[in-house]
């Protein structure tokens, strides 16, 4: 009999690269949606037919209750969330509210519904924030620097706290910064990467963005769901580092971009603005994934050059498709 998987946030980049990585492997893919007249369903249209959508919110216990009663699935993996650090800042008590008290609400239902139910939360790098060791791993204290970061951290301590309280199999999964084609408008790699395709194809003269120092560890998305899905299959449940243990600027990050169309002078059509500057940085993220590596057997297949350069292509295409 097929397993069967809900996931919240499947309309985002990491539930909808998830939602194809399950189906492949024959689930039953619920994903949870909140009732919108705006729903953006554009990561998930090549698969609309092949996966079940159910009206249900963070906020409302209630419809968490009912997601489960219909769906009785085998797997929850919880990726909903006001996943945009610089937004939190804008929106703190929204951001708790979702990200923070969203897990206890799922982990409750569950609890409640069916203790069986095996549970992933995706939890952040971010609550490194101001790392005190370099790379981090899974016993590395700390420190977030903003509201995100801080509500992330409840979300992984109530998750082992429901372990350990209920024998849950619950599993937090602290990803590192992960992208791919799919990353929305919003962030900055991929506000780089569709500014560089519209650069290129001439429909842009400038990317206009905030600090250029900032360090991240960053991977490939369709690479990362991978490893979601191996930490529910193990015998006992513990939470893993998913990083590639190397390094990046955002200043690298254009170079590449700009270098893949060809472009070498690439500061004259960048803009700094103060207002992209974060009240609190964090300077530097790097993840050590030798516990994934060991107990999962995962590690990185798709390195930082070859993520950009996929973005990019995609853009443009993209960007070709409106011209």
């Amino acid at each position: 009999m097929n397993k069967k998987a809900l996931i919240t946030g499947i309309t985002g980049m990491d539930g909808s690269h998830l939602a194809d990585l399950l189906l492949k492997k024959n689930y039953t893919v619920f994903g949870m949606v909140r009732r919108s007249s705006n729903l953006n369903l554009s990561n998930i249209q090549h698969i609309k037919d092949k996966i079940t959508l159910i009206n249900g919110d963070l906020t409302d216990q209630n419809s968490l209750r009912r997601c489960l009663k219909e769906t009785e699935p085998d797997e929850v993996y919880n990726l909903a969330s006001q996943s945009f650090v610089g937004e939190s800042w804008n929106t703190p008590e929204q951001t708790g509210d979702v990200t923070a008290l969203g897990v206890l609400r799922v982990l409750e239902s569950i609890r409640e519904f069916d203790s069986k139910i095996k549970f992933y939360q995706a939890s952040s790098s971010e609550m490194f924030g101001r790392m005190v060791e370099n790379p981090a791993n899974e016993k590395t204290p700390f420190y977030p620097r903003s509201p995100y970061g801080v509500s992330k951290l409840y979300g992984h301590w109530i998750t082992i706290n429901y372990r350990e309280s209920y024998n849950l199999f619950a599993c937090s999964g602290i990803l590192f910064n992960h992208e791919s084609e799919r990353r929305g408008i919003e962030f900055v790699t991929r506000k780089i990467t569709d500014g560089v395709a519209k650069i290129h194809l001439g429909l842009s003269d400038n990317i206009r963005l905030g600090n250029l120092e900032a360090r991240r560890d960053w991977g490939y998305a369709p690479d990362y769901v991978e490893a979601m899905w191996k930490m529910l299959q193990q015998d006992q449940p513990s939470d893993y580092v998913i990083a590639t243990g190397v390094d990046y600027s955002v200043r690298e990050f254009l170079t590449f971009s700009f270098e893949s169309v060809g472009i070498s002078d690439w500061e004259k059509y960048v803009v700094i603005d103060p207002k992209f500057y974060r009240p609190a940085e964090v300077d530097v993220l790097r993840g050590d994934f030798s516990k994934a590596k060991k107990e999962l057997n995962w590690k990185p297949r798709t390195y930082f050059k070859q993520m950009v350069k996929k973005m990019v292509d995609s853009d443009i295409e993209k960007s070709k498709s409106i011209m």
